[in-house]
């Protein structure tokens, strides 16, 4: 009788308290779109470490995600199941293939018609996810979703403390290029720091700082401690800045700004002004009493003591990191990510501050500094040159996205080859401004610089006579905004025909006939019995532009898009204002949708769940998706697969 007792605790422990793995945490809504159609989404969260794979998984791998769903009389599914954002692929050594899954977060979305508002839509996903050392068998999930908007929550995810509101935003809150905007602002940001480093107002502050800190501590001990808490103190200030500009602008606000007339041109100005400032024309200083007392302050002694001088740092330093911090901020809210000027001032300010924290722990390499000089000055005015380089890009964005027809492709490209043919002749030494010294002779670094620069606007001549440009594309206004050209008719960039709607407005690259709305595209799609290629793009897109420069002009791909496939392309970024008519309330934001750009990123957002560009997304002529959509990736091979997956799922 105690052998079967002790056998029934055994068991019974070994049940509690077994350790059973729910790595995946599933949150069910849904969500009004039109009067009768309604969006689904299955929000799958899923824990770090562990992958779940998605629903296009070839067969001989592991088991797909997928879904089946119960007949209704008063439902009818729109299109198929979609998935957000694209899934990463890597080769598994296990399967011997290329396995595509999700980490993170990922959602998928079902569309439906209802014919009642009450209905249900009922039934169950099958999923499967595995870590690096182990995987879960297959696990089928049943659901039952009133078509209410009600949002359905996940046990487990309200015992980890969950409320409704997070609850809500975790279910729908994805952007498939938010990481990679945040990885380039920040490292613009560092990039910029380290460019900071240089300047004449930072770079001969090196050795009195140093000299701070290895003359007035005690021990070796604390000079470190103290250049660490000074480097933090830097990191601290300008992070800060970042902070106070997102709260300035705002979510809303940050996201408009790429395609924002009022925010591109206060964006050129902006970078007008600081490029004169680095050329010398004025100085942006702040006031000194507000710079002499933050002094005073960095004499108090201790943590604060060294806080405050960092802040003093800052200030006076203020009169040639003005403009390139606020370049680097400009560029950081133009990206429209939420956390893009704090991430940007990170970068900008951890760049600053290691040297600074470097030379302050190992004082001798102070040695290997080379000293001040003219140089400074040098690295000052060709960092405004480049300001203002940059400058023309906003204005461009603004011209394109409101065909104000102000700069055409060769007009930009002579703007900026008469830019940098003036930068690579400073650094030669053959144009001095007024606070320059003269250029005796030239060292190897500055030599081989200025014939780099020099190659540059001599790379941009034939772009005045058609030439594409690959490697400055994402740069440029399109070839089609230059009336002038040499490149033969089989390559340039022209209209599509007049009888397209829109087509006096957008141009297709690589004289591909592209229809410009939804509507139009899809009928004709259904006319010719062909798949379509939903190009969603912008003006703004720099991505977009490489895309058709690098992948669409390769002879393969460009055969598929003029023979296979029909081309939607769709500016989310257009400010052309629809007809009284067309106006209407987005579904999805309850914002009134009054120009063309926020139609069709109205659309994307409604049918495919995200709003980044380039998005490639195949249907086939009835609409519904057909393959898993792509994002940027200049993957030539990978594109034209994906193209042909696309064609076979029509054909067959």
């Amino acid at each position: 009788m105690k052998k079967i007792i002790i056998l029934l605790l055994c068991l019974f422990t070994q049940r509690v308290f077994a350790k059973i793995d729910t790595p995946v945490h599933w949150i069910f809504a849904s969500h009004k779109i039109s009067e009768s159609r309604y969006a689904v989404s299955f929000t799958a969260n899923i824990d770090s470490g562990w992958h779940m794979y998605s629903q296009f998984i070839e067969s001989g791998g592991p088991v797909p995600t997928s879904f089946r769903f119960d007949s209704s009389p008063t439902l009818m599914l729109v299109d198929n199941v979609s998935e957000t954002p694209v899934a990463r692929s890597s080769f598994d050594q296990s399967f011997q293939m290329n396995i595509r899954y999700h980490e993170g977060q990922v959602v998928f979305t079902q569309v439906v018609n209802a014919g009642d508002a009450n209905a249900h839509l009922t039934g169950s996903l099958t999923y499967m996810v595995c870590n690096g050392q182990k995987c879960l068998p297959p696990n089928d999930v049943h659901f039952e979703i009133p078509l209410t908007g009600v949002l359905l929550q996940n046990e487990n995810l309200r015992a980890k403390g969950f409320n409704a509101r997070e609850l809500q935003d975790l279910a729908g809150e994805y952007n498939t290029g938010g990481d990679h905007s945040l990885l380039e602002i920040f490292i613009a940001g560092f990039l910029g720091g380290l460019a900071a480093f240089f300047l004449p107002c930072i770079y001969p502050m090196v050795p009195l700082t140093v000299s701070f800190f290895t003359k007035r501590s005690g021990s070796r001990a604390q000079g470190i401690r103290a250049a660490i808490i000074y480097g933090l103190s830097i990191i601290a200030i300008y992070v800060a800045l970042g902070l106070l500009i997102t709260a300035i602008f705002g979510a809303s606000a940050l996201n408009e700004a790429a395609s924002s007339a009022a925010f591109n041109l206060l964006f050129f100005a902006i970078l007008i002004v600081f490029a004169l400032s680095f050329l010398g024309a004025f100085e942006i200083t702040l006031p000194s009493f507000f710079v002499n007392k933050i002094d005073r302050k960095s004499d108090s002694g201790g943590w604060i003591g060294l806080f405050f001088m960092a802040f003093t740092l800052a200030l006076v330093s203020f009169s040639c990191t003005g403009p390139l911090i606020g370049t680097l901020l400009v560029e950081a809210v133009s990206k429209g990510a939420y956390s893009g000027p704090a991430l940007g001032m990170f970068g900008f300010s951890l760049a600053l501050s290691l040297p600074f924290t470097a030379f302050a722990i190992f004082p001798s390499w102070l040695k290997a500094l080379p000293k001040s000089g003219g140089w400074l000055n040098s690295v000052k005015v060709s960092l405004g040159l480049l300001e203002l380089a940059l400058a023309f890009k906003y204005l461009s964005n603004v011209d394109l996205a409101y065909h104000w027809g102000l700069i055409s492709r060769d007009l930009f490209l002579v703007i900026w080859i008469v830019i940098f043919g003036v930068l690579a002749f400073y650094l030669f030494g053959k144009i001095r401004l007024n606070h320059d010294p003269e250029v005796a002779s030239l060292s190897i670094f500055r030599l081989l610089l200025a014939m780099v620069v020099l190659a540059f606007p001599l790379y941009m001549v034939p772009g005045l006579f058609g030439a594409p440009l690959k490697g400055i594309s994402g740069w440029l206004p399109p070839r089609a905004s230059q009336p002038f050209t040499l490149v033969s008719s089989g390559t340039t960039s022209v209209s599509s025909p007049a009888t397209h709607k829109y087509a006096g407005l957008f141009h297709a690259p690589e004289n591909i006939d592209a229809f410009y709305d939804y509507d139009e595209g899809m009928a004709y799609a259904r006319q010719k019995d062909k798949p379509v290629l939903l190009d969603f793009t912008g003006w703004s897109c720099t991505n977009c532009r490489k895309m058709e420069a690098s992948v669409w002009s390769d002879p393969e791909v460009l055969r598929r898009l003029k023979d296979d496939y029909v081309l939607i392309s769709l500016y989310v970024d257009d400010r052309t204002e629809l007809n009284e008519s067309e106006v209407y309330i987005s579904k999805v934001s309850a914002k009134t949708i009054r120009t063309l750009g926020q139609k069709w990123s109205d659309l994307q957002e409604a049918r495919f769940n995200t709003n980044a560009q380039p998005f490639y997304v195949v249907l086939a002529p009835d609409g519904r998706p057909t393959v898993e959509p792509r994002a940027f990736d200049l993957n030539v091979t990978a594109y034209i697969n994906f193209l042909d997956k696309g064609i076979a799922a029509v054909r067959n």
